[in-house]
């Protein structure tokens, strides 16, 4: 029930008492015993009425009882209607103090933070721009909530002394506070989620600077490569290594081996007229199985190659001393393999060492067949001739790609093995000369 309405109930019960406290006038009947007032609660806008009482002569000068009552009637009615207007205002400031709480949580960090600046701070940057400093951004935020709960303690000054402790509720009063200690928590976890936001926006941006960086770098290596030579196409080293007589002491050796391998594609520039079989022009042997790749052509037999020391004959014809541009690739799935000789694919099969990988870690010999790792070489299986261009990749390279290669008309050095002169050792008497294998192979048409 609203303070207003006691105040006018309360009226009503003082107008019947007066009414039956006050004796029948002479000449009158009493009312008989049981009988009982009825009263009615005067509206609020009803200030000249009130309940009528039969006229009683002054006495001594002072106001009626009747008049008395009825000038407390009109008092206490001015001061009901005072009390609502204050408690209208006060509610109306607890309905503004709670739509902004609600626009606080319902806000993101960016808006949240205009609102505080806006409709708390008074004008002052207190979340539109956080500093960079955490200490001072929480002693903002701490001196933002301590204004809320002085206006919020005022708020209950103010109503305790106008009107009585059952126009504010004590439920009320907790759950604003309530709502007061979750936007502060809310706050402070904004806070703490901005700073984090701003930690990982600074690493992702030093990550992106560090891959940009890494990127131009490759680039500029990439033009300077290019600059170099003539063409922009031409190799980044442009040598051979010639292999001339057929000894078990002749060969090349390169630095670098091999990852494991669930694929790959091998290729080379070969020239060589050496009979019977151009012998081996690389192998590739790792602990425990010294023909883990090969490709040799021995006495009569034709072209072959060998993975994990399984044999595929090869549709290849290279021993008419001419530079021939050679491409072998080979996948585990199924041991599928392709041949291509000058940019054309020969030929294709399967069942070469199915679901076997490629062993890491061995050693690559060039012009030569191991018999252990690294060593005991046959003369007889010796490369003779020249090659070039002695590169690996990981993967099984287009038919397209290897005709561009084949042709001259691009550069796609290896990314497991490329043809590069700090990579490639020669030793016996095997010796490396500067030259261009497209240039060459222009002389031998």
């Amino acid at each position: 029930r609203s303070p207003a309405g006691m105040l006018l109930v309360a009226a009503g019960l003082l107008l019947a008492v007066a009414a039956g406290g006050r004796g029948s006038p002479a000449g009158e009947q009493e009312s008989p015993p049981g009988s009982r007032f009825v009263c009615t609660s005067l509206p609020l806008d009803a200030a000249g009425t009130g309940c009528p009482l039969p006229p009683v002569p002054m006495q001594g000068g002072a106001l009626p009882p009747e008049e008395e009552l009825k000038a407390t009637v009109l008092q206490l009615r001015e001061t009901v209607l005072q009390q609502k207007e204050t408690i209208g205002s006060q509610r109306e400031a607890i309905r503004e103090l709670t739509g902004k709480l609600s626009r606080c949580e319902g806000a993101d960090g960016k808006s949240a933070a205009g609102a505080w600046k806006n409709e708390v701070g008074k004008g002052k940057d207190t979340m539109g721009d956080l500093p960079r400093d955490p200490a001072q951004v929480i002693d903002q935020l701490s001196r933002t909530m301590q204004t809320l709960k002085d206006r919020l303690e005022s708020l209950e000054h103010q109503l305790r002394a106008n009107v009585s402790y059952a126009a504010l509720p004590s439920d009320l009063r907790e759950m604003l506070q309530r709502r007061l200690g979750d936007l502060e928590r809310q706050l402070l976890s904004k806070v703490a989620e901005l700073e984090d936001e701003k930690s990982l926006l600074h690493n992702e941006t030093s990550a992106h600077r560090q891959k940009t960086e890494t990127a131009l770098n490759a680039l500029l290596e990439r033009v300077s490569e290019l600059e170099k030579g003539n063409s922009a196409f031409k190799s980044p080293d442009e040598f051979k290594v010639s292999l001339p007589l057929r000894t078990n002491y002749l060969y090349g050796k390169i630095k670098k081996t091999l990852p494991e391998l669930y694929a790959f594609t091998v290729c080379l520039w070969l020239r060589s007229s050496a009979s019977p079989g151009i012998g081996t022009p690389f192998s590739y042997a790792v602990p425990g199985q010294a023909n883990e790749i090969v490709l040799i052509e021995w006495g009569n037999n034709p072209i072959e190659l060998l993975i994990n020391d399984k044999v595929a004959q090869l549709p290849l014809f290279i021993s008419d001393g001419k530079w021939h541009h050679i491409c072998i690739t080979w996948t585990t799935r199924d041991g599928m393999w392709e041949a291509f000789q000058d940019g054309e694919k020969l030929g294709t099969g399967e069942n070469l060492a199915p679901w076997h990988p490629i062993k890491p870690g061995g050693v690559l010999i060039l012009g030569q067949e191991q018999d252990t790792v690294g060593g005991r070489f046959d003369a007889t299986q010796a490369f003779v001739g020249e090659m070039s261009q002695f590169n690996i990749w990981d993967r099984v390279l287009k038919a397209e790609d290897i005709m561009n290669i084949a042709n001259c008309s691009i550069n796609m050095p290896g990314n497991i093995i490329p043809w590069v002169d700090n990579n490639v050792d020669v030793f016996g008497g095997a010796t490396k000369w500067p030259v261009e294998t497209c240039e060459e192979r222009l002389l031998d048409l």
